[in-house]
């Protein structure tokens, strides 16, 4: 790693983690919410991972999110549909702290409140957000990237000049191989083409180990080789990590419930449907609302 090149990613991690430690401040979560404890673990004793209930949030008198209650258990891939403004985003935004609801309870396991932590607790107890745009250092190596990922609970420029255990280094290897970005290890990141940069983000969120991901719209853009190979991934992962997974692609969603998971239809910021997919194309409402005629 050039020194150079080492400059620019500390900037840009700083740069990031500003940016995060603004929006927490500057939002409603006062210092008076509840703290995770260093060391806290969330509590599968009960088979769920996640839990909403009732929640509701409400924009300038429009409902974003209507009573929307959802569970998903331990090591299950879920699969969101539902028209634009439908909610899913929102919803995000309420699990990972972005947003707070009106009303309503959210729970990680059977143990952690997630309304009363903040976006960084959230993360640190285990739960990992993807948007849908890729933002990965594009200015660093996919190893790099890694990198920095595997140590961002550290200052940036220690965490740069700080020599790798051999037990990181097989981990990010593993990660590579995983996310199919092994051979690409030392290319510019920036260079990667838009799927890649896609498994590069999920690289990221991967090292950090997290128990639960949140996947927005993560073949968007992506060929039809890339989107295949995403599926194979996310269906690598299930049962070791549970996901979400809003999603427009309907073939992508078929591929990743294989007949026989659980899809969730949104409409109007609450549950509209839910069961197979082949249930869920075959209900009149979702057919109305959203899948069209």
């Amino acid at each position: 790693m050039t020194p150079d090149l080492m400059e620019a990613g500390a900037k840009a991690l700083q740069a990031h983690r500003a940016k995060v430690e603004a929006e927490v401040t500057s939002g409603d979560r006062g210092a008076s919410f509840g703290r995770v404890l260093h060391g806290a673990e969330p509590d599968f004793v009960h088979g769920v991972a996640l839990y909403l209930d009732d929640i509701t949030v409400t924009f300038d008198g429009f409902r974003a999110l209507n009573a929307l209650s959802l569970a998903v258990d331990v090591g299950e891939l879920r699969c969101i549909i539902g028209p634009n403004g439908a909610g899913k985003t929102t919803m995000m935004d309420v699990i990972t702290g972005k947003t707070r609801p009106d009303a309503g309870t959210a729970s990680f396991g059977s143990n952690i409140d997630l309304l009363r932590l903040r976006e960084n607790e959230i993360a640190q107890v285990g739960i990992g957000r993807k948007f849908q745009k890729p933002t990965v250092y594009e200015q660093l190596s996919v190893f790099e990237n890694l990198e920095l990922a595997l140590k961002a609970d550290r200052r940036a420029r220690a965490s740069l000049f700080s020599r790798l255990t051999g037990e990181q280094l097989d981990q990010i290897a593993s990660t590579l191989q995983l996310i199919h970005l092994l051979p690409e290890a030392g290319r510019t990141a920036g260079l990667l083409s838009h799927g890649q940069k896609q498994w590069l983000e999920i690289g990221m969120l991967l090292i950090q180990e997290p128990q639960l991901l949140l996947l927005d719209e993560p073949v968007a853009g992506m060929t039809d080789e890339e989107t295949e190979r995403t599926a194979e991934l996310f269906l690598s992962l299930e049962g070791k990590h549970s996901l979400v997974v809003v999603e427009h692609d309907m073939k992508f969603v078929d591929q990743l419930t294989e007949g026989r998971k659980t899809v969730t239809v949104l409409h109007e910021g609450r549950v509209l449907a839910e069961g197979l997919l082949s249930e869920v194309q075959a209900n009149e409402k979702v057919v109305e609302v959203y899948l069209g005629r």
